[in-house]
């Protein structure tokens, strides 16, 4: 997907280029410091799909950009990038797909273009089909990455955190009755009884009308004295991830670009930043699901000789978990592919600091070897290559 960079500050063109370069899928075409020379740049080149803009520029602001891309009918997503949170309300009004305040960390900005192209991803089939088909009713709930829950009718807009919370619960134990007693334990937990029981109530309450708007209501069903989820015609993102992981086989290469495509479904932890503690072992299985999935494309682009996309992969991994060596192994054997023996010896000596600064460890035997092992290639090279010099 081909974007664009509006801002006014050159150094934020500098970081944002950097911290895309790290996701797949992703290529800057062009980078603005004022919204008519990217209008310009859009019209001219007629693919531009997504736009990060600036709020605060000179002249026509990042607003009034994105007010004339949309009258223009711009097949352009926006994505605000801006120091001003007081402007949230009003960037959501003109339908931008997401506002990232400054500054934007490399794990909120991975999941913006991920949930984007996962999107675009579920949408194309659509264009494809007839209009009124199944394709056209159906629920999409979002919980990697956000919790969202969208149909043909809108988007559902939470009355509160714990509505939001008490439908992402339902969701993991989908179709199946949960006792009112053990919602409360495990949402309201801590509080006086008797006011838990009556937070729920109210959360119950609120979950409907939210969720009312796109004509879902019905989906909460009372019985014996518990609720169940009941969503039909949906498409959940993480079931959707876990079931193209188990049907794909990525050490085939015919299965690499399907592959790539799945791992841009997971666009985040699931449920985001929310860190429900009722879902910490959900999430370290989808987050340990995902890790395999991503370590097995690695070891196969890395052996086909496709370091590029390797790096790019093992380094999302590396913002996830820094301290996963495997990951750290793969990315010095891909700077030994590269030639790059200075990149390979920092790449392993900030590895060694951050286990000593945090865990107060050293590397394993397995990681020593693996080192100089790469570092005796280079030296061995360079004997080669004196040795041919002479001759």
């Amino acid at each position: 997907m081909k974007v664009i960079l509006v801002d006014d500050e050159p150094a934020m063109h500098l970081i944002l280029r950097k911290m895309l370069a790290k996701l797949p899928g992703i290529e800057v075409a062009g980078a603005f410091t004022d919204t008519k020379s990217a209008a310009s740049f859009i019209r001219d080149s007629g693919n531009i799909e997504l736009a990060f803009v600036d709020i605060s520029i000179p002249g026509e602001s990042g607003m009034e950009f994105a007010v004339s891309m949309e009258a223009a009918n711009a097949e352009l997503q926006i994505v605000f990038v801006t120091s001003h949170k007081d402007y949230a309300l009003r960037a959501y009004e003109l339908a931008v797909v997401d506002y990232l305040v400054k500054p934007v960390s490399q794990e909120r900005l991975g999941r913006t273009v991920n949930r984007i192209l996962a999107n675009r991803r579920q949408a194309s089939p659509s264009r494809e089909v007839e209009p009124g088909t199944e394709q056209s009713d159906k629920t999409r709930v979002t919980v990697l990455g956000d919790v969202s829950v969208s149909n043909e009718r809108g988007r559902v807009k939470w009355i509160s955190r714990k509505c939001a919370e008490l439908f992402a619960y339902l969701l993991i134990h989908h179709g199946r009755r949960i006792p009112r007693s053990r919602l409360v334990e495990d949402i309201f937990g801590g509080m006086v009884v008797s006011n838990a029981e009556s937070y729920l109530n109210t959360t119950v309450y609120q979950l409907r009308k939210s969720l009312e708007t796109i004509g879902l209501r019905d989906v909460v069903r009372s019985e014996n004295d518990g609720y169940a989820l009941e969503l039909k015609d949906s498409i959940i993102d993480y079931i959707e991830f876990a079931r193209r992981v188990e049907e794909i086989r990525p050490n085939e290469v015919r299965d690499m670009e399907r592959a790539l495509q799945v791992e841009r479904l997971y666009a985040g932890r699931l449920f985001g930043d929310k860190a429900y503690i009722w879902a910490i072992y959900e999430t370290e299985r989808y987050e340990d699901l995902y890790a395999s999935f991503v370590k097995q494309l690695a070891e196969l682009l890395i052996s086909i000789g496709d370091s590029s996309v390797a790096s790019k992969l093992l380094l999302k991994l590396n913002e996830r978990n820094p301290l996963d060596d495997s990951v750290i192994r793969m990315l010095m054997t891909i700077r030994e592919m590269t030639g790059d023996k200075k990149g390979l010896t920092v790449l392993y000596t900030d590895f060694a600091r951050l286990l000593s600064r945090e865990l107060g460890i050293r590397p394993s035997n397995e990681m020593i070897h693996h080192y100089d092992l790469l570092i005796s290639r280079f030296d061995d090279s360079n004997k080669r290559s004196t040795t041919l010099e002479r001759k």
